[in-house]
């Protein structure tokens, strides 16, 4: 009897095993299917001056983005968890940029959408302005391959959330996040604020 008893724990105990590494496979093929994750989507890392949050890349010398709130008297609550970033222009044209790579590549040709949450700051270290940001995708480390959403510029204290939604020309996997202002050589010394990234899913699905 106690042999028995044992033959059944050990079978309802492989069952659950396999049942477990079912689920999981499925989960897998959904995530897989139904979204691309973004690593640390709200930039939660502890507040600094020209540091990429865990889980991005800079891209070059000097692009580092700033962890906030806390360092150049920039004190905007987040719109999610309890930090963003902040990237600049400046007077010479140069800018600041960062990204990463993604869980899974693009499919091309399908429809993506995601959202990000966007703001300004009146006071930053004298980079006071307003600009916009540039997203793009690519396919190796910080190449700027498909411009997929250009924000308006924004003047707002306020976060506000700004919808993207693109069609992929090929399979990239990497994902740059760029400050901008203008084309011209000579810019001028702006910010802004960004929160609150959400997962790549396919348009249409919820």
């Amino acid at each position: 009897m106690i042999h028995i008893n044992n033959v059944m724990k050990r079978f309802i105990s492989l069952n659950i095993r396999l049942l477990v590494i079912i689920v999981g496979f499925m989960l897998i093929s959904t995530d897989n299917h139904g979204q691309i994750l973004v690593t640390n989507p709200s930039f939660e890392d502890e507040p600094a001056d020209a540091t990429t949050p865990q889980g991005w890349h800079p891209c070059d010398h000097m692009t580092t983005p700033d962890i906030f709130p806390g360092v150049w008297g920039v004190y905007n609550e987040p719109s999610e968890g309890n930090t963003y970033v902040g990237i600049i222009t400046r007077e010479n044209g140069t800018y600041e940029q960062f990204g990463q790579r993604l869980s899974s590549k693009f499919k091309k040709g399908q429809c993506y959408r995601t959202s990000i949450d966007l703001a300004h700051s009146i006071i930053y270290s004298g980079y006071n302005k307003p600009i916009q940001v540039r997203i793009y995708l690519g396919s190796s480390k910080c190449d700027k391959n498909q411009l997929i959403f250009e924000s308006p510029i924004i003047k707002s204290m306020k976060w506000s959330t700004h919808l993207i939604e693109f069609v992929p020309n090929a399979e990239h996997e990497f994902f740059i996040i760029q400050a901008h202002y203008s084309d011209e050589p000579f810019n001028h010394k702006g910010n802004i604020l960004l929160d609150n990234l959400k997962p790549f899913i396919v348009c249409g699905n919820t």
